[in-house]
C-alpha cells in the first residue's frame, strides 16, 4: 500500500517522541480549549468596549 513521504515522515517522528502528541494536546487546551464566558463576564466586556473610527489613519 502506498505511503507518502508526509506520512512516513510523521510515523517516524511519533515513533522517535512517542509524548509530542500528549505535549500537543497540552497546547490545544492553553490555547484553544477554553470555557466559554458566562453571560455576566460577556456583557462586561462588550460594556467596556471603544468604538473604532471606520478608517483609523484618518485625520479628520
Amino acid at each position: 500500500m502506498y505511503e507518502s513521504e508526509i506520512t512516513k515522515f510523521i510515523k517516524d517522528l511519533k515513533a522517535q517522541k512517542p509524548h509530542l502528541e500528549e505535549e500537543q494536546r497540552k497546547g490545544r487546551a492553553i490555547w484553544w480549549d477554553k470555557k466559554p464566558l458566562d453571560v455576566k463576564e460577556r456583557e462586561s466586556q462588550d460594556a467596556a468596549k471603544v468604538p473604532q473610527k471606520p478608517y483609523p489613519y484618518a485625520t479628520k
